[in-house]
């Protein structure tokens, strides 16, 4: 992780960067050339480039990744003060995901070639297919403005959850069923699976305590690889229902080219995503205690 952490610091300081002069970002075009200057010694712009890059890291370090311009504040706390919402969306979201994708993967697994199954996995094929930007707009323009059962933006209660939580778990719900059903389907047509039945076991009992245990590793990488993916990919989500997460928050701060701001929430994100996929290598273990040795 810190190797990872390192390798993101260096990329987020070049990459940010190579998209233009920092100056030319973050103050105006009529700025004087003492201004100009004066914020150039400021932020330590004058020195070379390997000299800012360890001021940046020293100043990871301590947690400090300057000011926002914008609300003249320490950037990283701003960011983080935004992520419990984040995450609150992206849990909620991956929530939904798994509570609708597993039992359909089951399903079309047990069913397999039925009209069902069909059916389920032409309904998937629709979900990955449909943009999520896209996908919240149509659920806003039923739910919201026709039905009016939900809010359409916002956030405070759970009402103002729901629409931006289905928009976006409803296409990882689409890629874990479509596992499920895969990993499923492979572990059904085991030895001991066929043991299990000659024992006389109820089939729910073979499906569920036998087959569906030894399925969950692949299900349990790809859960953690789109809980991580949401987390850090609900910018265009949390903008479309103004949702107060560090993804709407990142978009405000490039578009009022607030530098420090852009590379907190940034951070904060990518952070998150590597922390995710660690608690899952962590899971392997529980899940298949062969995989420490």
């Amino acid at each position: 992780m810190v190797l990872v952490l390192l390798v993101l610091s260096l990329a987020l300081f070049f990459l940010l960067q190579l998209s233009g002069d920092p100056i030319a970002l973050m103050l105006p075009s009529d700025s004087t050339p003492e201004e100009v200057e004066n914020f150039r010694r400021a932020w330590n712009l004058d020195r070379p480039m390997p000299e800012q890059y360890l001021g940046f890291l020293r100043g990871l370090a301590r947690g400090d990744l300057g000011k926002s311009l914008k609300y003249d504040a320490p950037a990283l706390p701003l960011a983080l003060e935004r992520f419990p919402a984040t995450a609150l969306l992206g849990f909620s979201a991956m929530a939904f995901a798994v509570f609708l994708a597993i039992p359909v993967g089951i399903f079309s697994a047990v069913k397999r070639g039925s009209g069902w199954d069909r059916l389920a996995t032409g309904v998937l094929l629709f979900g990955q297919s449909m943009p999520v930007f896209w996908l919240g707009i149509m659920l806003m323009m039923i739910f919201a403005v026709q039905l009016r059962l939900l809010p359409p933006s916002g956030s405070g209660t759970l009402k103002h959850l729901i629409l931006p939580a289905v928009s976006l778990g409803f296409y990882s719900s689409a890629r874990i069923a479509r596992l499920t059903r895969t990993s499923m389907l492979e572990t059904l047509g085991q030895n001991y699976i066929v043991t299990a039945r000659a024992k006389g076991l109820r089939e729910w009992r073979v499906v569920c305590s036998h087959a569906f245990r030894n399925a969950l590793i692949p299900v349990v990488t790809m859960t953690g690889i789109q809980l991580a993916a949401l987390l850090g990919g609900a910018v265009l989500t949390e903008t479309v229902f103004s949702w107060p997460g560090v993804g709407r928050l990142i978009v405000q701060a490039v578009y009022n080219r607030d530098y420090p701001l852009v590379q907190a929430g940034v951070f904060v994100v990518a952070s998150m995503f590597i922390l995710v996929n660690l608690i899952v290598d962590i899971l392997y273990t529980i899940l298949d205690p062969r995989i420490s040795h």
